[in-house]
């Protein structure tokens, strides 16, 4: 396998198990952003140039990256090199593309018990939203928010359908936020059709 997509909430432990990973496959990491399709299409040189060591491209949170960036860097999991691999992390494997998905081998990273704030029953409010005016924060509330709702649809039998309906919302809300919606308008919608 060339390409494997890390899952877990600690965003700490999921970097040491990427080093430890590249460290396994005796491949040097290059840490490499990818959150616009520039980035993904920068990535796409740069590999042209064939390594002639093991190397392992680490991308943290590829659920950050535009849907025109992952169809970008997909290209790169469908045609793999000798001695390159790619290393991805997320927190929200909902929000990366199901085509991403499959070409990796998924690993699922157990939290630490101290990270682990899930389980509540969070629903945020306008007043909540009015605080938030930076996209990167907006987009890192809703993304917290998907991850709280995400174990709570999977480990709460009891209201599934309305987690479900909120997930929607804040997938959708995270999605226009990724495509440079307006932060104010984006929340406040989503905010408003919570159930």
């Amino acid at each position: 396998m060339h390409a494997y997509l890390l899952v877990g909430q600690d965003s700490s432990k999921l970097k040491t198990q990427s080093l430890k990973l590249a460290n396994k496959l005796k491949a040097k990491i290059l840490e490499f952003p990818l959150a616009k399709i520039e980035d993904a299409r920068y990535l796409k040189s740069f590999v042209a140039l064939k390594v002639s060591s093991p190397t392992a491209i680490y991308i943290d949170s590829i659920e950050n990256a535009t849907e025109e960036a992952q169809n970008a860097f997909l290209k790169n999991l469908e045609e793999p090199q000798p001695n390159l691999y790619y290393i991805l992390t997320t927190q929200s494997p909902a929000a990366v593309l199901p085509t991403v998905v499959s070409r990796c081998e998924v690993a699922k990273i157990a939290n630490s018990p101290q990270t682990t704030e899930y389980g509540k029953n969070i629903k945020p409010t306008l007043p909540d939203i009015d605080k938030i005016k930076d996209r990167g924060e907006a987009k890192e509330f809703v993304q917290n928010l998907i991850n709280n709702w995400h174990f709570n649809l999977i480990n709460n039998s009891r209201k599934q359908k309305q987690t479900a309906e909120n997930l929607e919302l804040a997938l959708s809300a995270l999605n226009n936020l990724k495509a440079n919606g307006n932060v104010s308008l984006q929340l406040t919608d989503m905010v408003i059709n919570l159930v």
